[in-house]
């Protein structure tokens, strides 16, 4: 259900960069700022670093452990299987559509503003979460626009 789910997001990507006229996805501008492996490089460092955030705020603030207990509650246990293909069809999926396909026609703020409202989950409890959609969609929209393509924001998740 969730390769379909996050395959469905890279069609409605493909058809959004067809209708703009720029089938391609992973790339912005003609000439490329960073070596092929620097991109994913730069986002594995980002992806760590927001991991070991969310750690710590997991940690030290309330919330975070709320909003952690709720999200295993609405998931229920997941093996590590489970959780790589999740962040491996999220990565792509996601990445495909919102900065492949929308940043380039609505710019980082409103991709991260729709990003951010496609994260609203059910109830208060859930704003944490939009609120940090909103950041990450925003930085990872940056760190598209910055290296060029979309080889460090879809590591970086």
């Amino acid at each position: 259900m969730v390769i379909g789910l996050y395959g469905a997001m890279a069609l409605v990507a493909l058809v959004i960069a067809a209708g703009r006229g720029d089938p391609d996805l992973y790339r912005f501008g003609a000439q490329p700022h960073w070596p092929l492996l620097a991109g994913p490089a730069a986002g594995v460092a980002v992806g760590l670093a927001v991991v070991g955030l969310t750690r710590m705020a997991t940690r030290y603030f309330q919330w975070a452990r709320d909003l952690h207990a709720s999200f295993r509650d609405l998931l229920g246990p997941l093996t590590g299987r489970e959780i790589v293909i999740l962040a491996l069809a999220s990565s792509i999926g996601e990445e495909l559509l919102f900065r492949g396909a929308l940043l380039p026609w609505l710019g980082p703020w409103l991709q991260a503003v729709v990003f951010a409202l496609l994260h609203v989950g059910p109830g208060k409890r859930f704003l944490p979460w939009t609120a940090s959609a909103f950041a990450l969609g925003l930085g990872f929209g940056w760190l598209a626009v910055w290296t060029t393509n979309l080889g460090a924001p879809r590591s970086a998740p």
